[in-house]
């Protein structure tokens, strides 16, 4: 039988000096006031948790933007997508009613420039993307856009641009 994804996850975490108790991930200890040293070489991305109606059509959504479907539990309602170093889950209401987990959410994509955010904005609008918000520069320093998917989710493309203004002042 092959290995669920939890206890996948679980197994990854304890090889990074991690135990899974009660539902929670907490350091290793090997003594009492020492932590294992861990193997983590950097903090790693987080992965959103995209609460949609039907793991399937979603899927087929996000493979309009781009997106590949890694891998889907149809049993546990959930799939995993990704598009280059992005990584995020697609859970249905199966999977929702087990953990208690809700919707709509909003995700943060940062981008490495300006450029970026306006050419993924072409991109995903010829797509046929919902675009809530087209790109625009923000009193926060941020160049972003917003797009929904057929679920309400909302992903909010960004650039920050606070660095550059303070190389100007310099």
């Amino acid at each position: 039988m092959a290995e669920s994804k939890e206890d996948y996850l679980v197994k990854a975490a304890e090889g990074d000096g991690f135990v899974f108790a009660d539902g929670v991930f907490r350091p290793a200890r090997t003594a009492p006031g020492s932590v294992v040293t861990s193997t983590l070489a950097r903090f790693p991305a987080a992965v959103p948790e995209i609460p949609v109606s039907n793991v399937d059509t979603a899927a087929e959504y996000y493979a309009t933007l781009g997106f590949r479907l890694d891998w889907a539990d149809d049993e546990g309602g959930i799939a995993g997508i990704s598009q280059g170093d992005c990584r995020m889950f697609l859970t249905d209401g199966s999977f929702h009613e087990h953990y208690g987990t809700r919707g709509p959410v909003m995700v943060w994509l940062n981008l490495n420039s300006k450029d970026e955010v306006d050419e993924l904005h072409r991109r995903w609008k010829l797509a046929g993307a919902n675009i809530v918000a087209e790109p625009k520069d923000k009193p926060w320093h941020l160049r972003e856009f917003r797009i929904a998917d057929p679920d309400g989710n909302q992903l909010r493309v960004f650039y920050d641009f606070t660095w550059e203004l303070n190389q100007k002042h310099d």
